[in-house]
Parts: C-alpha cells; sequence; structure tokens
C-alpha cells in the first residue's frame, strides 16, 4: 500500500464525517470565548470578585493586549483586510462553485472568525475609548465574551445543519 493513499485512509478529507473536524470546531470556539481579548475568562471573574492586584493585572493585561491587537489594526488593516478578503474569497470559490468538501469546512471555521475580529476591534476601542477600568471595564469584557459566544453558537449551528446536510446528501448519492 502507498505511503500516501495510507495516509488518505486515516486522514478522512471528507471533513463533516471526520470526528476530528467536529472536535477542531468545538475547540476553536470555546477557546475564542474562554480567551477574552487574550485574557482568561476565570482571571477576568477573580479580578472582578477579588479587586486588588488580581484586578490591576486584568486591566494590565486587558491595556497590553488590546494596545497591540489594535496597533496591528492601524497599521496593517488595509493589507490584513485585503489577504483576509482574498483567501476567503478562494475559500468560497473552492467551497461552493467547485463544490471541495474540505475547503467548505475550512470556510466553516475561518469566515466567522472576521465577525469575531470585528467584535474585537469595537470593543478595544471603546476600551481604549475610556472604559479601561474597574466595573466599566469588566462590563466591557462580559459584553464582547456573550457577543463571541452568539457568533459561536450561530457558526456552529450553521456548520452542524450544513455538515449533517452534506452527509445525508453524499449517502444517498452512493
Amino acid at each position: 500500500m502507498d505511503i500516501l493513499e495510507t495516509a488518505f485512509e486515516v486522514i478522512d478529507m471528507r471533513s463533516f464525517s471526520n470526528l476530528w473536524f467536529w472536535i477542531a470546531l468545538a475547540v476553536l470556539w470555546s477557546s475564542t470565548s474562554y480567551w477574552v481579548l487574550g485574557v482568561p475568562y476565570e482571571m477576568i471573574q477573580r479580578g472582578r470578585r477579588e479587586g486588588g492586584q488580581v484586578q490591576q493585572d486584568v486591566e494590565d493585561l486587558v491595556r497590553i493586549n488590546v494596545t497591540r491587537f489594535l496597533h496591528m489594526v492601524d497599521t496593517g488593516s488595509l493589507v490584513m483586510s485585503g489577504l483576509a478578503a482574498f483567501w476567503l474569497s478562494v475559500l468560497a470559490i473552492l467551497a461552493f462553485w467547485y463544490d471541495v468538501e474540505f475547503a467548505q469546512a475550512v470556510f466553516l471555521l475561518i469566515g466567522p472568525m472576521v465577525f469575531v475580529v470585528w467584535a474585537s476591534i469595537r470593543t478595544g476601542r471603546r476600551i481604549l475609548g475610556g472604559e479601561n477600568t474597574g466595573d466599566a471595564l469588566y462590563h466591557r469584557l462580559v459584553i464582547h465574551r456573550r457577543i463571541v459566544q452568539v457568533i459561536g453558537i450561530v457558526s456552529i449551528a450553521i456548520t452542524a445543519f450544513y455538515g449533517t446536510w452534506q452527509n445525508v446528501s453524499i449517502s444517498i448519492l452512493h
């Protein structure tokens, strides 16, 4: 048996019937909603509850991460937007025009992250605009996390429905 043939047998390229795809989807969204602007959610909860040094650490981490992220956005947003649009367009054409299942799966993983980046930019601008300490910061971080969770829920639901439809369609054809 050929090595490439063995690899494709072990790594099923039919993404929606592959357990690893669904594990990757779950890990992507659980980690995206856990790390709120680069700060672990349990640290945000602890900082809100305990205050003091933990609160100062949360404020510092948020300031560092938001400043770094917005600097990248401000200095390279045109290039990043162009590259993101290009690659998402390539994926969309491969996925839905040429009906490549692997491209469909990658598009359904990466596509919704555009909305997460957009929400992160908005939240970062609000934080740097004055909501950067105490209850105002915690409120903004919790709202951002909920927005990311809603994006994740909608994304997982669409992916699950589409993946199920693909699996049923393929099983009917064979």
